[in-house]
């Protein structure tokens, strides 16, 4: 056979590669919509459940319409007008007038009043007795009307609130869940001393968070260290002990510690009769009875993660070490507690995220000092319906959550860069 035979028949059985390539992406193709199709549901309910509600929430903290929609002639009048120029002309009584006849129509005053309210107290009732007197005078001028119902309006604080809530977009409720505000110039100022609240919250927050945190570290790793040791029988009964209170309704579980901590209660009754104490102590309604609570509740989700990872570390390891010539305590340090930081990092961050948002157990067993501040944002939405304020707080919340989780992420970055 010659060469030349030879090399047509080679060349006749050299495979398509661009028509293989194409069959492999559209085959790679079906594959991805495959995978999308099936986590599609999960996707539509993440978003429905979590990422919407969030978005709405960041809205309302930014988005403060009703003063703007329901006193539209007063608000473009105040365009004009600079902040601190103090009582306006009788152009603006007499708009205020038609819009405050307008609101009641549209039975909107209440809503404006309550607005008001929450920038001033007494403003509500300023607003709602002008509003039902000017709504029975048909005409002007407006000025001397609205000064001889109330003398109020001849002030500046009551304009320069209406100054400040004509724009509908606005962060004031930011300024107010930081305690701060603006006085009737305009600037940015702190609360007096007595009226400051939310940044005291906070701190609250984060400190019973971190104790709690700090409190289910230390009792979970030993346990979590302890469990991961036994035999798998026995293991897995103590494991069904841990995961009991997954079983009981947290309401339950947060009366069982009011039973257990007052006065009258179990542990005081035991300590008394074993002649320990003399009078009761005081282990509820205070800060002792909240994070006691909130560690026994959220302990399950600290050992949890622990207990898996350290079950996945081989026992040799150790031993080798040991071996070598290191010590118990330098064996456990330099070998198996880098390995167990993943099982740390997930229960620290499980605790925390879980403890900062703690409402019911808090609001039973604590004092009123020991409010954190789910409870603050819980009253803002049920009692005084001020939403927008609810959710600048939640807003607030959310932002803390995610900065301190970047720092810690970072720590533990370099603390595994370190004992690696």
């Amino acid at each position: 056979m010659s060469s030349h035979t030879l090399a047509s028949a080679d060349t006749a059985f050299v495979p398509d590669t661009s028509q293989l390539k194409a069959r492999l992406r559209k085959a790679e193709s079906r594959q991805r919509l495959r995978a999308y199709a099936l986590i599609l549901p999960l996707l539509v309910f993440t978003l429905i459940t979590f990422l919407v509600p969030i978005g709405l929430m960041l809205y309302n903290s930014v988005h403060d319409p009703v003063v703007h929609d329901a006193l539209p002639r007063t608000s473009a009048l105040m365009k004009n007008i600079p902040q601190g120029a103090g009582v306006p002309d009788e152009a603006v009584f007499a708009a205020l007038a038609a819009d405050m006849k307008l609101a009641a129509e549209n039975q909107l005053s209440s809503k404006v009043a309550a607005r008001l309210n929450f920038e001033g107290g007494g403003l509500r009732t300023i607003f709602m007795k002008t509003s039902r007197k000017v709504v029975t005078q048909e005409t002007g001028p407006w000025k001397p009307v609205f000064l001889e119902i109330d003398a109020s309006w001849g002030e500046p604080k009551i304009w320069s609130v209406l100054r400040q809530l004509r724009h509908e977009y606005t962060f004031d409720y930011y300024l107010h869940a930081l305690d701060l505000t603006r006085d009737e110039q305009g600037a940015i100022v702190r609360y007096q001393e007595n009226d400051r609240l939310y940044l005291n919250v906070f701190g609250r927050t984060l400190l019973v968070s971190l104790s709690v945190t700090l409190l289910a570290l230390a009792i979970g790793y030993p346990l979590s260290f302890w469990l991961a040791h036994l035999p798998a029988k026995t293991s897995n009964l103590m494991m069904m002990l841990v995961l009991l209170p997954f079983w009981t309704s947290l309401l339950v579980r947060t009366t069982a510690w009011v039973v257990l901590l007052q006065k009258e209660g179990v542990i005081n009754s035991a300590l008394m009769n074993l002649g320990l104490i003399q009078d009761p102590l005081a282990l509820i309604f205070n800060r002792f009875g909240v994070v006691i609570a909130m560690t026994h509740i959220l302990l399950p989700f600290m050992i949890l993660p622990l207990y898996s990872v350290m079950r996945q570390i081989p026992p040799s390891y150790v031993r080798a070490a040991r071996s070598l010539g290191a010590g118990p305590f330098t064996a456990f340090w330099k070998v198996y507690f880098p390995q167990s930081l993943a099982g740390i990092s997930a229960g620290v961050l499980l605790v925390f995220i879980l403890a900062i948002g703690y409402y019911i157990t808090p609001a039973l067993v604590g004092g009123a000092g020991d409010q954190m501040m789910s409870y603050f944002i819980a009253d803002h939405l049920t009692r005084s319906l001020n939403w927008g304020l609810a959710s600048a707080l939640g807003g607030l919340l959310l932002a803390g959550v995610l900065l301190l989780y970047a720092l810690y992420d970072r720590f533990v970055g370099i603390a595994n860069v370190r004992l690696g």
